[in-house]
């Protein structure tokens, strides 16, 4: 693997990752779990579920007291917000889950995932 991401912080995962120097990525939703995936030496972060915990909101009040922190917003992230979050300085990335749901891959529903795929690609370029 070249990168892990996780939907939650597991020092573990982390750790072990870093000493094989594959980069990680691991979930947060708290102030608290931000301050210890930095004492791990992390910069780069997932919020998750952004939507259900204020997204951009959340992020900017945690740029203040972590301002080395930026983030990866996923869950609650669609081609309508995507363009936002990606315009904000703390944010490095989004998850794109919504192109390609469990039920278009189980269906082999290819030309869904590009559909999907191709708006959201056009919603952020614009």
């Amino acid at each position: 693997a070249r990168f892990v991401v996780s939907p939650g912080l597991a020092d573990d995962v982390v750790e072990r990752a870093l000493a094989r120097g594959v980069d990680v990525v691991p979930g947060v939703a708290t102030a608290t779990e931000v301050q210890r995936a930095v004492r791990l030496g992390l910069s780069r972060l997932k919020l998750f579920p952004a939507g259900q915990l204020g997204g951009l909101g959340l992020i900017r009040a945690l740029a203040g007291p972590f301002p080395d922190v930026r983030f990866l917003p996923s869950g609650g992230v669609n081609s309508a917000n995507a363009a936002d979050y990606l315009a904000d300085p703390n944010v490095f990335a989004v998850s794109g889950s919504w192109m390609a749901t469990r039920d278009l891959i189980a269906a082999g529903d290819v030309a869904a995932i590009e559909r999907l795929s191709r708006e959201a690609v056009a919603a952020v370029a614009r």
